[in-house]
C-alpha cells in the first residue's frame, strides 16, 4: 500500500535565525513522527535580496540595519533566548560577514535535484550560525556540497556559471506576489500558511490531524 504524502513547502533563508530555529522545531516533531506524512520542499527567500553579490561586513550590516549595536542587540536577545532554550548553538562572535545568498539558494536547489536537500539547509545553517563561515563565498559553498556528497567540482563550476539565478530570482519574487513577507514560512498541502518558528507541540498537534484526515 502506498504511503500518503502531504506536501510541505518551506521558504527559508539560511541566514535567517528564526529560520534555523524554526527548521529545528519542525524537524524535532518530524523525529518524533517517524511515519508523518510530510514530502519537503525548500524554496528561496533572501532576507536581503539588494545585498551586494560580495555581502558586506557584518557590523556594518547590523548598525544600518538596526542603528547600531544596541539596536542589534535588543533585536537578537530574543533569538538568542530561543536558542537556547532548545539547546543550539549560534555563535554571532564568529560571524564577520552578512553574505548575498543567491549562490546558497543555487546550492539548495542542485541539491534538491540529488535529493540532499535538507542535508544542504542543514549544512548551510551549521556553516553560518556555528561556524561563522561565509556562505556567500563559492569555495565555502563547494566545501559544503562536498560535505553532503555532491561532487564540489561541478558545483563550482555551476557557481562560476549564470545557471538558475534568474530561476531563484523569480520564484523569490512569486513568493512576494503571493503575500509571502517574511521567513520562515510553511505551506501545508499548497493551501495552509503557517508563518513563523513554530513550537515543535503545534507540529506535532498538526501532524497528528493530517494523519486522522488520510486515514479517514
Amino acid at each position: 500500500m502506498t504511503r500518503k504524502t502531504v506536501k510541505l513547502d518551506i521558504l527559508s533563508d539560511p541566514i535567517c535565525p528564526w529560520c534555523y530555529i524554526g527548521k529545528t522545531q519542525l524537524f524535532r516533531a518530524l523525529e518524533a513522527a517517524p511515519d508523518h506524512p510530510f514530502e519537503i520542499e525548500w524554496h528561496p527567500f533572501q532576507l536581503n535580496p539588494d545585498m551586494p553579490p560580495e555581502g558586506m561586513d557584518r557590523r556594518e550590516y547590523l548598525e544600518a540595519k538596526f542603528g547600531g549595536r544596541e539596536g542589534a542587540v535588543k533585536a537578537y536577545m530574543p533569538v538568542m533566548e530561543q536558542a537556547e532554550r532548545l539547546g543550539l548553538k549560534i555563535d554571532f562572535e564568529a560571524m564577520t560577514r552578512t553574505p548575498n545568498t543567491l549562490d546558497a539558494h543555487r546550492l539548495i536547489h542542485w541539491a534538491g535535484i540529488e535529493g540532499r536537500q535538507t542535508a544542504a539547509v542543514d549544512a548551510l545553517f551549521r556553516a553560518y550560525f556555528n561556524e561563522g563561515r561565509d556562505i556567500g563565498d563559492r569555495d565555502v559553498l563547494a566545501d559544503i556540497a562536498d560535505g553532503i556528497g555532491m561532487d564540489a567540482s561541478v558545483v563550482r563550476r555551476l557557481l562560476g556559471s549564470d545557471a538558475d539565478r534568474d530561476d531563484i530570482r523569480a520564484r523569490d519574487a512569486h513568493s512576494r506576489k503571493m503575500g509571502v513577507r517574511a521567513v520562515p514560512t510553511f505551506i501545508v498541502a499548497g493551501r495552509h500558511a503557517v508563518p513563523g518558528a513554530q513550537p515543535q507541540e503545534l507540529w506535532e498537534k498538526v501532524i497528528a490531524e493530517i494523519r486522522e484526515q488520510l486515514e479517514a
